[in-house]
């Protein structure tokens, strides 16, 4: 039997979602959870890799038991974890499906606050500059006119394609904090970083709209802005 499985995490600790040899990270968390209930060995399979310190706040994962399985291993897997790890549901579901595959659209945040603030720490990216919003927002419309997005993703990523669908892409601001929201059918390895990190620099006025567009289709990695810190970045919703 297949089970799909919902959960969050706070980043901060883990060396980002996906097993690593001598690194602390959140499917190993999560494997190590369900197999102590279980008692057997459980792989789990996510619905999308998140990076080092990159938070979750709505990841799935599918994995494979013969147990019949009910909602009381919510209540034992938040039980037996860490505090910056929660489990919400679980159902059961085709014995094809697939948690990466199938999902139809992901979407990530990324928060920003302006003020220094020590209760939000490793929750938002703190940065004092003034930057134009609505230069901002006009220029992450046209993220949308495009699906080649090579320009932001990390280098020397084993990638078939560098293509994804953008369905949303826009800027929020309420008093000192500065959100960025952003949907599409898959993200490339450092994508949301990296769009962020370039928008920031047009809302500065040292890329103007023009020369952003002109940054998505010259497809070089080098010619796009920083990426800006991990703490910032949340998985925030997943479609199937």
């Amino acid at each position: 039997m297949r089970y799909l499985l919902e959960l969050a995490y706070d980043g901060t600790k883990y060396h980002g979602w996906q097993i690593q040899p001598n690194s602390n990270t959140v499917q190993a968390e999560v494997n190590k959870a369900l197999s102590t209930i279980l008692r057997e060995e459980i792989t789990t399979l996510g619905s999308g890799r998140t990076d080092t310190g990159v938070h979750a706040e709505q990841q799935f994962v599918h994995f494979d038991t013969e147990q019949q399985i009910t909602e009381k291993i919510i209540q034992q897997l938040n039980g037996i974890s860490n505090d910056d790890i929660a489990y919400y549901s679980i159902k059961e579901v085709s014995a094809d499906f697939n948690v990466r595959f199938d999902a139809i659209s992901r979407a990530y945040r990324y928060r920003i606050e302006n003020t220094k603030n020590p209760f939000l720490l490793n929750q938002y990216y703190r940065y004092h500059k003034l930057v134009d919003v609505e230069a901002m927002n006009k220029a992450a419309q046209l993220l949308l006119e495009y699906t080649n997005f090579e320009c932001f993703s990390k280098v020397h990523t084993e990638v078939k394609t560098f293509n994804c669908t953008i369905m949303q892409a826009e800027w929020y601001q309420t008093g000192h904090k500065l959100e960025f929201y952003i949907k599409a059918n898959r993200f490339l390895r450092g994508m949301v970083r990296a769009i962020v990190g370039t928008l920031l620099e047009v809302g500065l006025g040292k890329i103007s709209i023009n020369e952003f567009r002109e940054i998505i289709e010259s497809k070089n990695r080098n010619n796009a802005g920083r990426a800006v810190p991990p703490e910032g970045l949340f998985l925030v919703e997943v479609n199937y």
